[in-house]
């Protein structure tokens, strides 16, 4: 029983667990393999597909099922399984030809299964799929396969995808979840999808309370689950929303700030079997 027994860490990957240099620092994977080797639960919650995150699974040491697709898929990278999975609604493919035409500029990108289809795209698609070294194929929205993990609209325009999205809730928002991963893309998932409540099942499936479960993200999409963390996390580069929602602050993702978390957990938990004064306070 290490010090870190019963304590989940969930990080974000593009830009937190993965820095601009798109690597993860040593200085990360070995406070992760040390975190793991005392007990505690780590891994990734992004809003990558499967097939985009898959060739990044072994960057760092996880032994906690991923969480996927902005929340709509919990993987267990080393059991090569789907643990539980949401879709978009039937009517996404009707919604989101309304959608295109009330806002032509729009492009997105659909998650069929391992595959993923486009429409209308853009910059802003073709340097995502580049960066998760993915490829798309274009298809008429009424000819995209279901059922659908998530559809991510693109515009170089953060105006253009706030109204978007400002259409989608005021129409539809009994249905979905609309958020932005950044400035340029909006994540759309099932209703009731996000990172947070996927960090919560997740828990669950774990056996890990609540008032131990760590998370850190650096972008809008990660609110949700910053608000289900005992202590919510953010590096130094994040976005404004999340530095004024009220995270704790760290370094940036170019400078090992899983390792940060890490060094401040071990303050919290104190030695192996203790039942630390600090356990409950951020240092």
């Amino acid at each position: 029983m290490g010090k870190f027994s019963g304590v989940l860490l969930v990080s974000d990957f593009d830009d937190t667990l993965y820095g601009y240099d798109m690597t993860v620092s040593q200085k990360n994977v070995d406070a992760i393999q040390s975190f793991i080797d005392q007990g505690g639960y780590f891994t990734v919650a992004t809003g990558r597909a499967r097939p985009a995150f898959a060739p990044c699974a072994n960057l760092a040491p996880i032994n906690a099922p991923v969480i996927l697709s902005n929340g709509s898929a919990l993987y267990d990278f080393r059991a090569g399984e789907t643990v539980c999975e949401t879709f978009l609604p039937d009517r996404v493919l009707q919604d989101l030809m309304e959608l295109t035409f009330l806002v032509p500029q729009i492009g997105f990108e659909a998650y069929h299964g391992d595959d993923i289809y486009l429409h209308n795209p853009n910059a802003v698609t073709r340097a995502h799929l580049d960066r998760i070294g993915s490829e798309g194929a274009q298809l008429a929205i009424r000819d995209i396969p279901q059922p659908l993990s998530k559809v991510l609209i693109e515009h170089t325009q953060r105006a253009v995808l706030d109204q978007a999205r400002q259409y989608i809730l005021s129409r539809w928002g009994e249905h979905y979840e609309a958020i932005f991963s950044n400035q340029v893309l909006l994540e759309l998932t099932r209703k009731g999808s996000s990172k947070g409540g996927m960090v919560l099942e997740l828990a669950r499936r774990l056996g890990v309370s609540r008032e131990h479960i760590y998370c850190v993200g650096d972008n809008e999409n990660d609110i949700p689950m910053l608000a289900v963390s005992a202590v919510p996390f953010a590096p130094a580069n994040s976005a404004p929303a999340v530095k004024e929602w009220g995270a704790v602050m760290v370094g940036s993702c170019d400078d090992s700030c899983i390792a940060e978390i890490i060094h401040i957990l071990a303050r919290r938990y104190g030695p192996a079997g203790s039942e630390s004064s600090e356990r409950n306070k951020v240092q």
